[in-house]
């Protein structure tokens, strides 16, 4: 059953608020999360139908703080396709 805990944000950058001009979003969740999860949480909770669905996985970024060595959390993005109109600002306000 998809649970809306596995999206970690919505991604607000200067690159993904060009896309929303096309009415794409990008979505970062946990590793775990598939298309077809992805698109039952949006049809349940938000209500959408997206028209695509693309993933892209990211590693976590290799990092050292005070000689140690660590990474950070391994993630996925998500570029959903949303019909024209449609937003998830506006839902469920």
């Amino acid at each position: 059953m998809a649970d809306i805990t596995d999206i970690k944000t919505i991604l607000y950058t200067e690159k993904t608020l060009g896309l929303g001009e096309d009415d794409v979003v990008v979505i970062q969740t946990s590793p775990s999360m598939t298309k077809n999860r992805l698109k039952e949480i949006l049809k349940e909770y938000f209500g959408i139908n997206p028209l695509r669905v693309n993933s892209l996985r990211m590693s976590g970024k290799v990092k050292r703080f005070k000689g140690k060595v660590g990474s950070r959390n391994d993630y996925k993005k998500f570029y959903v396709k949303l019909p024209e109109g449609a937003s998830l600002e506006n839902v469920g306000a």
